[in-house]
């Protein structure tokens, strides 16, 4: 049985049970161990150990129906004691009730007992505070003050509650039968006054914070007690501003004040707000004007300066006095207190910004241009100037007179920086200093000046002055470099386009001015890329026009037709390599001066182009056996120029131009043959067959049955 209980340990698992019993008996394992397999020991050990197991179950059930047996009887046990408890627990709560309701009962006789002696003692105490005052008003009447309690120092305050009420009776008394005691009471009602003044400034001096707090509660009740305020309000100020910085100065102050006026006075709140309504209408609103008034008619730069700084140390200052406790709406307050300094001075705020943006660019503009020893040329506009656009866009002409730039593209990084910098000051000073309601109409005004001056007089006149600048397409060793006028107006544009998104798109992305922007920026966009596309398709002919060049004046008839056709020695001729250094120069220049997919765009017209440009040439001569190698070294040549294009198209055209060039050479009974591969059978009979004519032997050879 012990045996069998340590099979049963948790966790139990049926399989490994039977496995573990079978390998714990002698020749019972699956291999036999040391011993063979022994099937009937097996089974007698398994029948046996399944009567144990019966033996088992009868032992737990008989001891699982007597722990149920206990249980059950338990249970009633603790039933009975459950019930007792109810019944103890019920007896007490009426006990309870019974001892509250006596509570009750003798509570209410002591309310009304004491509601009794309080009706009997308020008239009391009543009629003796009443002869008590009748007494101080008879010494006023004789004109005698005879009491301690007006002779005492010590006793100031009884005595100001004292001619406290005796002024408020005062009051009422008829002006002409008691004119002579009225005034002598008003008379020691303003003295004392003055003395608790006098102590409550002594106190302060001496920073007897306790003394404070007791004469400020004496005085809450007197008229002067707003005088005492004030009086705290000054003097707290005193050496409070030694240094330059008024604004940390004043944080400094309000943090010190504002512990000591909790401890001192009934309403702290009302007293911190009247300190900084007394600090922001004098000691700021004075350091405000002083600052601003003596720059805003000499120097408007430094004037736009100094209000964005002011106002933005004004606004930051409120931020940190909102800690303390001014009152309900201490927000509301504190916006009133700024806008009754600024105010003055932000109405006209976007007009200077405006004007001085208009100057300043204006100024940066003119200094670049003279640097450049430059006069502007007047940009036309009206309906000729639109006509002339028009017509050079659908007919390439230059229009006007050439100019000659000595390769100037007429185009500043450093302007650009500093315009972009001028720009985004105006933007952050718009962003503070702009009512929340006018915001997005100014940033609006802020753009129309950055696009003027950097669009218009800057890019848009460099675009035009580079056009101008385009020689026409048969100019002999042009200088292209629209190229770098186009790339440095990208390199703006992505600058100008910065700026846009982070600075402008902020100040109006929840306004209907968003719409309006970028209609403008659209706009700019497109009259600049149809200028950038008509410079670079006219630099495009230039640059063919400078390959036709060579191909003119290098290429000779004999390259293609050799005197002796056995001793060619060359891989292609002078033209094509002249040709293919050129092209590769200029792939070069497009690939530095473009950028994204405007570089495959620009390449593929110019690849392109440069077919036609070759494929035109090679009709142009006749071709012996000889020639007709040197041509397809020649276009095998153009080829692997092609490649530095890395346009599919370009090289595509090549390869069939490659293969248009065996034409040349193959031997008669083969043409048909060639014409029908892979490259050839998709082409214009008509242009094979043109190719064809091309060899010298075409006549003598009949090849033109082939194509019959």
């Amino acid at each position: 049985m012990a045996t069998t209980a340590q099979l049963f340990e948790e966790p139990f698992d049926a399989d490994e049970y039977i496995e573990r019993l079978a390998w714990r008996t002698p020749g019972g394992g699956s291999k036999g161990g040391a011993e063979a397999f022994d099937p009937k020991r097996l089974l007698e050990e398994f029948e046996n150990h399944i009567e144990e197991l019966k033996q088992l179950d009868e032992k737990i059930q008989r001891r699982v129906e007597k722990l149920e047996h206990q249980c059950h009887r338990e249970a009633k046990e603790f039933a009975h004691k459950v019930q007792d408890l109810q019944r103890s627990n019920q007896v007490a709560f009426q006990h309870f009730q019974e001892l509250d309701e006596h509570i009750s009962y003798v509570a209410t006789k002591v309310c009304h007992l004491g509601d009794q002696l309080e009706g009997v003692n308020t008239p009391r105490q009543r009629a003796v505070e009443a002869q008590r005052l009748m007494t101080y008003f008879n010494e006023f009447l004789d004109g005698d003050l005879r009491s301690d309690v007006f002779n005492n120092p010590d006793k100031i305050k009884e005595a100001a509650d004292i001619i406290q009420k005796l002024h408020l009776i005062a009051q009422e008394l008829p002006f002409d039968r008691f004119a002579d005691v009225k005034a002598k009471i008003a008379s020691k009602y303003h003295d004392l006054e003055r003395q608790l003044i006098q102590e409550f400034t002594a106190a302060q001096r001496r920073g007897e914070i306790g003394r404070m707090r007791e004469v400020a509660a004496v005085l809450l009740h007197f008229k002067g007690y707003a005088h005492c305020v004030d009086v705290y309000i000054k003097q707290c100020q005193e050496g409070a501003y030694l240094r330059n910085d008024v604004f940390e100065d004043t944080a400094v102050l309000c943090q010190r004040v504002n512990k000591q006026v909790g401890e001192v006075f009934s309403s702290p709140e009302t007293v911190m707000a009247k300190l900084i309504q007394n600090i922001f209408e004098n000691k700021l609103q004075a350091h405000v004007k002083e600052k601003l008034d003596e720059t805003r008619h000499s120097d408007v730069e430094q004037y736009l300066k100094n209000l964005y700084d002011l106002y933005t140390r004004t606004t930051a200052l409120a931020t940190k006095l909102t800690e303390f406790n001014l009152g309900s709406d201490k927000h509301t307050f504190l916006s009133k207190l700024i806008k009754s300094i600024f105010s003055s001075y932000l109405e006209s705020y976007i007009d200077m910004e405006r004007e001085y943006l208009r100057t300043r660019g204006a100024m940066i503009l003119q200094r670049y241009y003279d640097s450049k020893n430059h006069q502007k040329r007047p940009i036309g506009t009206g309906s000729i100037q639109e006509l002339k656009e028009r017509i050079r866009q659908r007919t390439n002409l230059p229009l006007g007179p050439i100019i000659d730039t000595h390769g100037e593209t007429f185009l500043s990084p450093e302007l650009v920086v500093n315009l972009l910098q001028e720009t985004r000051h105006a933007f952050e000073r718009c962003h503070r200093l702009s009512d929340p309601a006018d915001l997005p109409k100014n940033a609006f005004s802020i753009f129309l000046l950055l696009v003027d001056h950097l669009c218009v007089e800057h890019i848009d006149y460099a675009l035009e002055i580079g056009l101008s600048a385009i020689p026409s397409s048969d100019a002999k060793n042009a200088n292209l470099y629209f190229l770098d006028v186009v790339q440095q107006a990208n390199s703006i544009f992505h600058l100008f386009d910065k700026q846009f998104n982070d600075q402008l798109m902020p100040l109006i992305s929840s306004s209907p001015k968003l719409a309006e922007c970028l209609h403008k920026k659209k706009e700019v966009i497109e009259q600049m890329e149809v200028k950038l596309d008509t410079g670079i398709d006219r630099t495009i002919n230039c640059m063919v026009g400078q390959m036709k060049h060579i191909l003119a004046t290098e290429q000779k008839k004999t390259d293609f037709r050799p005197e002796d056709e056995n001793n060619v020695m060359i891989q292609y001729t002078t033209a094509c390599s002249k040709v293919c250094a050129y092209v590769s120069r200029q792939v070069e220049h497009v690939r530095k001066s473009m950028d994204g997919k405007n570089v495959d765009t620009v390449l593929t017209e110019l690849g392109v182009r440069f077919h036609r440009l070759i494929h035109e040439h090679l009709q142009q001569y006749s071709y012996s056996s000889m020639g007709g190698m040197l041509a397809i070294c020649d276009v095998a040549e153009y080829r692997r120029c092609a490649k530095d294009f890395r346009v599919p198209l370009v090289l595509q055209l090549f390869d069939t131009l490659h293969a248009l060039c065996n034409l040349l050479v193959v031997a008669p009974d083969n043409l048909k043959q060639v014409c029908s591969g892979e490259q050839l059978t998709n082409l214009d009979r008509n242009l094979l067959h043109a190719f064809v004519q091309l060899r010298v032997d075409y006549r003598s050879a009949r090849l033109g049955r082939h194509f019959s």
